[in-house]
């Protein structure tokens, strides 16, 4: 009980808890959205939100190169905070950009993953990554 209501944490907790994060959000994004974008890319190419006036094209062009090969290289943990940039961002513009004049309700999951993705961002892919067996 006197563990449970502690507010020590171990090395070996963080690093799992970081792996975890990585794993789950990483392969969420990727499978759920990237991937979904990767494949529709013919049709969603003419109807995709323009974000920074590049045209539609190219902003799922961009989106999909965050929310699939950023998300791959987080979930391997390799460049992690470089690769969560582009995600941040992503995520950024889904709030403020896609889902502006929504509620936060409607813009959850959308703030669930920036959340994550900041989070990770600030504490680093832990021990339990290629950053981390590089770094050692």
């Amino acid at each position: 009980m006197k563990r449970i209501l502690s507010i020590k944490y171990s090395a070996g907790a963080f690093n799992f808890s970081m792996l975890l994060l990585r794993v789950v959000f990483g392969s969420l994004i990727l499978v759920k959205h990237g991937y979904d974008k990767m494949i529709n890319f013919s049709t969603l190419q003419y109807k995709f939100y323009n974000f920074f006036h590049l045209g539609t094209r190219t902003s799922l062009i961009l989106a999909i190169f965050a929310e699939f090969f950023c998300a791959l290289f987080i979930v391997l943990g390799l460049f992690t905070r470089l690769a969560l940039i582009p995600l941040i961002i992503t995520m950024l513009v889904a709030v403020f950009g896609a889902d502006a004049g929504k509620s936060l309700v409607d813009s959850e999951l959308a703030l669930l993953y920036l959340s994550a993705f900041v989070t990770l961002l600030f504490c680093g892919p832990g021990k339990v990554s290629i950053d981390g067996m590089i770094n050692k």
